[in-house]
């Protein structure tokens, strides 16, 4: 049976794959994408009418409510929700709201898109949220006393920071969201995806060489994410790291610092946008 799929950072790279993979089993599939250019050029690819691009800068929490609204306009369900945006910066950028652009995009737009989605998730047969990150890594922390990295940021640390986000937001979702849907941490490990996108040419070209190297194939990094839409994992989380299954009780799926972490993240959407998160 068809779905209704929407796929942050889709525009790119598994992102990319997961949105023409799914078009090819007949789903409806919208991308939400930073970049017109990329966005047309997927169009014209897939060709379909099934497949729709919203247009929206993610870090920026005007813009993911705005892609939220639109989306809850054109459709009553959502079926799979699959976060995958992401962008690597080489220095500390701030968004239009005052926030570290790491922690924006790669943290904070997924934590509002899948508590923003909940009602549309919740009136699907079977829905997952599938979110694309880091688990099974421990390296990486909160950086509890300073979360927007005003003080020695790196881009080493903000991706990392950000990735043990994202591990605590399944965790809090899964214990206090009181939804249906299912979710889902995935690691998906070294993959040819995003290797052109770094900044700096000499750590770009590097990159490309190790992934033609060692890389995993993007159709098989997303062959996981493609089969959960089908078939959703029956537990409220479920964690894997290229592969395994990750143990709950890993101390970076902590639910205290899951639990800190949706009070801060909603003390944060107060202050920020007025509004609550």
């Amino acid at each position: 049976m068809p779905k209704n799929v929407i796929i942050s950072g889709g525009t790119d790279g598994m992102g990319r794959a997961t949105a023409l993979a799914r078009l090819a089993r007949g789903d409806q599939v919208t991308v939400i994408g930073s970049s017109a250019a990329k966005g047309r050029a997927l169009l014209a690819e897939a060709d379909s009418d099934r497949l729709r691009f919203l247009r929206a800068d993610l870090s920026s929490i005007a813009e993911a409510r705005r892609a939220i609204a639109e989306i809850a306009e054109r459709h009553g369900t959502v079926d799979a929700l699959a976060l995958f945006a992401n962008r690597v910066n080489a220095r500390r950028l701030e968004t239009a709201d005052g926030l570290e652009s790491t922690f924006a995009l790669y943290y904070l737009s997924r934590y509002l898109l899948s508590h923003g989605l909940r009602p549309l998730l919740d009136a699907a047969p079977d829905p997952v949220v599938v979110n694309v990150a880091g688990v099974g890594v421990t390296t990486g922390r909160i950086f509890w006393d300073d979360p927007q990295l005003t003080r020695g940021y790196g881009q080493v640390r903000a991706q990392l920071q950000a990735g043990r986000a994202n591990d605590l937001l399944g965790v809090a979702f899964a214990r206090h969201a009181e939804s249906r849907a299912r979710y889902v941490l995935y690691h998906p490990g070294f993959t040819r995806s995003g290797l052109d996108g770094h900044p700096n040419p000499l750590v770009r070209a590097g990159l490309k060489t190790l992934g033609r190297l060692f890389a995993r194939p993007v159709a098989d990094a997303v062959a996981p994410v493609v089969a959960w839409i089908d078939a959703p994992p029956p537990a409220p989380l479920t964690a894997v790291d290229r592969g395994k299954p990750v143990p709950l009780s890993l101390r970076t799926l902590d639910p205290d610092d899951a639990d800190r972490l949706a009070a801060y993240t909603g003390d944060l959407l107060k202050a920020v946008a007025g509004s609550p998160g």
